[in-house]
This record gives structure tokens, sequence and C-alpha cells, in this order.
């Protein structure tokens, strides 16, 4: 579950991590009065306005902009909310922002420079231990730094056991070039933050830029932040913070049926009971000539209603023009598996793509009977080949 940046940023303080100070608005108005709010309590004269959507580069979008008067915020404000903010990240299309986080300026004179550093704490699978990234190239994109200079990326790995160490925090800090008070201040910033991602259940803690300040304090000027699902359950406060609009809303759907569905790009649909086999399937599909429009994982449980579901969810994209039903009886069987198809397809009634249905397992012959002599427009199939052949033929 992805987190607005104002909602990476409250997570952040609550565990005491510097962030750059700000409060998020709706309209115009309440932009203006979130910049009055700001400057009464950090005495900032300037403010930055920022979009408010799950996805990177808004900068180059133009939804980050300075602001320097409140007709700025005003006139700002109201010409980013609202607007669909194309980003690197985002589809041709964009996204539709809602809010947008009225910031403080943070880059104001003093004794030193501003410096911007990169920093992420991830899990790292190869070796099974949390992973702190940082680079001293911050507010630039990690991928273009990885590829043009991968001197500059640094790692500490964090035994999960033993938790981040006081020396590895140093370590961090002294190969980003610090010293003196944003030494202090970069090892206190460390610590807090694998604890926020540690406590959280976090599978990501992106944070670009983290700002050394002219008066050497260390704050988060950004966040992202992406917790893991399947521990929402121990963290219903964050459960809360989830925002529906910005995610695929038949993806949203599928969930609230208790189907596992991913949308993609393709023009053949996939109902298929396993995610490993889901994965074969989608291969299969590649391999006839077709691409994969979606995965979808109807579980162990594939009876009429729920097969009926999964059609419906399907045949939202209008880019398929095939399904195939690949499921594999060991749990289920195969049978009650085809009377669901068999059911659905009359209960809908209007299913205009082909579909072509492979059932192996459990009574595999039964089900292969029932979907032969059904008399609907659903091919059947037995093996891997036979499944891919026959998705070939319709496609074509």
């Amino acid at each position: 579950m992805n987190l607005h940046e104002y909602q990476g940023k409250e997570l952040l303080s609550s565990f005491g991590v510097r962030i750059q100070r700000g409060i998020v608005a709706q309209s115009a108005k309440a932009a203006v009065d979130a910049a009055k709010q700001l400057t009464a309590e950090t005495g900032t004269g300037w403010h930055v306005i920022k979009a408010q959507v799950h996805a990177g580069g808004r900068g180059k979008g133009g939804g980050v902009k300075l602001a320097k008067n409140l007709q700025e915020v005003e006139e700002i404000a109201g010409n980013i909310i609202g607007m669909n903010l194309v980003t690197p990240q985002t589809s041709a299309e964009g996204k539709k922002v809602h809010q947008v986080l009225v910031a403080e300026d943070v880059y104001y004179p003093g004794d030193n420079e501003p410096e911007e550093y990169y920093m992420s704490v991830l899990l790292n699978r190869g070796t099974g231990k949390n992973m702190i990234m940082y680079s001293t190239e911050g507010g630039m994109d990690i991928e273009t730094v990885a590829e043009e200079t991968p001197h500059l990326i640094f790692t500490e790995e964090v035994d999960p056991a033993l938790g981040l160490l006081g020396f590895q925090a140093r370590r961090v800090a002294f190969n980003l070039g610090l010293s003196g008070t944003a030494f202090k201040e970069m090892t206190k910033f460390v610590s807090a933050l694998y604890t926020a991602y540690v406590k959280s259940d976090a599978s990501l803690f992106e944070i670009n830029p983290v700002l050394k300040t002219s008066d050497d304090k260390i704050m988060a000027v950004d966040s992202k932040v992406t917790l893991d699902d399947n521990a929402l359950y121990r963290h219903r406060d964050l459960a809360e913070m989830r925002d529906l609009r910005e995610e695929n809303p038949i993806e949203v759907e599928a969930g609230a049926l208790g189907l596992n569905y991913v949308d993609l790009d393709g023009n053949v649909g996939c109902m298929v009971n396993g995610a490993g086999l889901a994965m074969a399937t989608m291969d299969l599909i590649k391999q006839a000539g077709g691409e994969p429009a979606n995965f979808l994982d109807v579980g162990g449980t594939a009876d009429a209603a729920r097969v009926e579901a999964a059609f419906k969810i399907i045949l939202k994209d209008p880019a398929v023009k095939a399904i195939l039903i690949n499921i594999f009886g060991g749990i289920v069987r195969c049978d009650r598996v085809a009377q669901g198809v068999i059911d659905a397809y009359k209960n809908m009634g209007n299913i205009t793509v082909p579909i072509i249905v492979r059932l192996q397992g459990t009574n595999a012959d039964i089900a292969k009977d029932l979907i032969d002599n059904s008399g609907l427009d659903v091919l059947s199939a037995t093996e891997f080949q036979e499944a891919a052949d026959k998705v070939q033929a319709v496609l074509s």
C-alpha cells in the first residue's frame, strides 16, 4: 500500500525523523489558509506547493512549484488541484490531483550551502537482510545515478536480528562526507528512519532528497512510503490512510471480491487458480502470440459465483479479445469448475469474446464433457499446447 508524501512524512515524524513541515489542502483557498498557518508556526516566507499523487517525478510534470507570496500560493494551488499530472511514472493520461501539500521553504540562507542526498530502506531479497541505499546525488533519479555514476551509490546491509548498529549509522554519515553537527544529525536521522521502516512493516522508505540545511539540520524533504499489505492487520491506523482514488479501480473492485487481480496491457484475459500456474499461463499466452491482459488468481474456491465475478472483472477491460481459463483441480474438482463456468456464462448471457477452458486434475474428463456438451461457445482443452494453439487460433 502506497502513502502520499504528507502521510509518509507524518509517519516519519512520529518516529523522530525531522521533516519539512507542511499542511495538506484540497482547494486553493485552503492552500492559502495553510500557508498563513505555516508562516505563523515556522516563520517561512515562501511556500512549496506539491501535488499529492502516488507517482514520482512530480516536479518534471509541473506538480511541484515554489510560491513567493500568498497570491502565488492561491494561483499555483488552483492550477495544480484538478489537473491530470503526467510524470515519467504515470500513464499518458496521468493522475488527477485531488490535493496539494503546502510546505515550508527549507532552502534558507545560512553559514553553509544546503546539500541534497538520496536515501532509501528496503529488503535485499538476495541476502535476506534489510538494506540502506544512499548517495550524495540527491534530487536525481537513482536509476540515472546507478547507470552513469554507480560508484556514488553506497549500501549498508542490516541484519534484522541485530538491527541497525551505531557504527553503521556513523558509516552512512561518513560516506556522505559529513562532519560536526551535520554528522551527528545524520546518524540520528538514519537510526530513526530505519526504526520507522521496521516498526511500520514497510517494504520501502525512499527519501529523495534528504536535505542538509544551511544550519546543518538533516531532514526529509520528500517521502515515498510503501507498506506491506500483509502486515496491515497490525496497523489499522495506517490502513486507514489508503487512498483508493490513486489505485486502479478494477483492481480495487477485484480485491473487494477476494480475487487476486493485477491489470496488464495485453489482449488475452487469464483466469487461473494458483499464482505459479497463473505465471505459467501468462507465458503460454505470449508463446501463442498474444499478450496477457491481467493476472487473476481465483484461488481454490472456483465456484459459479466466483467464476462469474472473475468474468465480469476481466470483461471490464475493452482490450480483451479472448479469455483463457486454466484450472488445475487438486483441491477443487474440475467438474465443479466446469459447471461454474457454464452457469456463469448463462447468467451473464452477453459474453462476446472467445473462451478457452483448460481443466486438468480431478475429474478433468467429466469436466471436458460438460464443456463440450454445454452448447455454449466455449472451447475446451486438456494439454498446455492445445490451449496455446486455440488461443492463437482465436486471435488470428
